[in-house]
């Protein structure tokens, strides 16, 4: 039998990888958070939720920032947060250094709290809702003000200005028409741009095109979308690729319209389910998983459906009495998580309910982490750690609580990105938490 040899060289190499792996194992993966929804534009991150290192959150906050009103989220990218708020009459853009929030730089320009052809609800929202997008190959930010202001800052350059356009100035937008039974609301721009190779996407909701693609280095419209439907009240699109076609998919006020991006047949409709809530809200943002699409909305339709998407058309695949309102569902190994009045998990295959918990209200979001547990941001500023389906698949398992961290609702989503977990409410107060 050969003896253990302590000195051998491949003692030595195994002893040596396992100095350099063994560490790294036991770190939690990071990642950034650019744009709406976090890098997979899913709400799920590959990082943990620090739960199995101790009290969670770890407690008092790494540092808290007051940015002005807004329901706009934060991003991060490159060490850097990213984020919109308003006040004095203007719209500002804020750079911080993530891990310290120390302030980096600000721009701004005049704005009015409410789009120009804002009508409804204003006692419940105020200033921008639009997410920011940053693309990592020019450094660029886009940022969406409520008042239709579509803006690109050079962040390598202190943010310097590099083109604008005002779309109610360039195209002379409607204001969003009466759909179902009850009032008309418009809370001005909502959706967050989309940058796509050379492009950034937006949801105009224009008679020239619900879609309109810009060039992302200068601002010139490229193309515009068959669809010409207004637009509705989402936080985001969602890309999906439909029988090898790519698309993006969008709630605009009437309908789920799923539009295409392969080359020829820009912004063609490929196809469209109809979708109408009272109030124009449609909210929630599509949630993608291969060719199924899941919508759901509130009010007279109360209701979550999987729809199977594919050159042919659109098939429903199951519909539950189920329904998010502001918070877009999130999809994890088959179950899928939305929230209103309460949290609901749902079996993603049948739309058959596995559990369901109250303590949540009309005003949420939340991230699935990669230790397949749930961030929910609620409330007057109620962060909930939850355990998911798979780990307590019988009942709603919560694993921690902090309630009432805020003064207002907590209306921007909640973002996780690198061990830091960022959480903001309308009136602009921002948390940075190490986890």
């Amino acid at each position: 039998m050969p003896r253990h040899n302590p000195t051998s060289p491949f003692h030595l190499t195994a002893l040596l990888f396992a100095m350099v792996i063994g560490p790294l194992t036991n770190t939690a993966r990071t990642a950034d958070w650019p744009h709406w929804r976090g890098a997979a534009r899913s709400g799920v991150v590959d990082e943990d939720s620090g739960f199995d290192r101790g009290a969670w959150p770890p407690g008092k906050p790494a540092w808290t920032a007051k940015l002005g009103v807004s329901g706009s989220a934060p991003i991060v990218a490159d060490g850097r947060l990213y984020t919109m708020g308003w006040k004095a009459n203007r719209e500002w853009i804020h750079c911080l250094e993530a891990t310290t929030g120390k302030p980096l730089w600000t721009q701004s320009y005049p704005c009015p709290l409410y789009g120009r052809k804002s009508e409804g609800d204003k006692g419940l929202y105020s200033g921008p809702s639009s997410c920011p997008s940053y693309d990592k190959q020019t450094g660029y930010l886009y940022t969406l003000s409520t008042d239709g202001d579509l803006n690109c800052w050079n962040t390598r350059q202190s943010g310097r200005h590099v083109w604008r356009l005002n779309f109610y100035e360039a195209y002379d937008v409607a204001q969003r028409p009466l759909v179902g039974r009850r009032r008309l609301r418009d809370y001005g721009y909502t959706t967050a741009p989309l940058v796509y190779g050379d492009w950034v996407i937006v949801e105009v909701g224009d008679d020239e095109g619900n879609l309109m693609a810009f060039s992302k280095k200068t601002g010139k419209r490229v193309w515009t979308s068959e669809s010409k439907q207004p637009a509705g009240h989402s936080g985001g699109l969602s890309l999906m690729t439909v029988d090898g076609i790519p698309c993006v998919a969008v709630m605009t006020i009437r309908n789920l319209l799923v539009a295409r991006l392969d080359p020829g047949h820009e912004g063609q409709t490929l196809a469209t389910y109809p979708w109408i809530t009272d109030f124009g809200n449609n909210i929630a943002t599509p949630v993608i998983d291969g060719q199924s699409v899941v919508i759901t909305s509130a009010y007279n339709k109360s209701s979550v459906v999987r729809l199977e998407v594919s050159r042919k058309g659109i098939r429903q695949v199951w519909t539950a009495p189920y329904a998010a309102d502001a918070c877009s569902p999130v999809l994890h190994q088959g179950r899928l998580y939305l929230i209103r009045s309460g949290l609901t998990c749902l079996d993603f295959k049948t739309g058959q309910r596995i559990w369901r918990a109250p303590g949540f209200g009309l005003t949420a979001s939340c991230v699935f982490t990669s230790d397949h547990r749930l961030i929910i941001w609620a409330n007057r500023g109620d962060l909930v750690l939850v355990e998911s389906s798979g780990k307590s698949p019988k009942a709603y398992k919560e694993l921690a609580r902090k309630s009432r961290l805020m003064k207002s609702d907590a209306w921007p989503h909640v973002v996780l990105s690198n061990g830091r977990l960022f959480c903001k409410d309308w009136n602009g107060v921002l948390m940075c938490f190490k986890l």
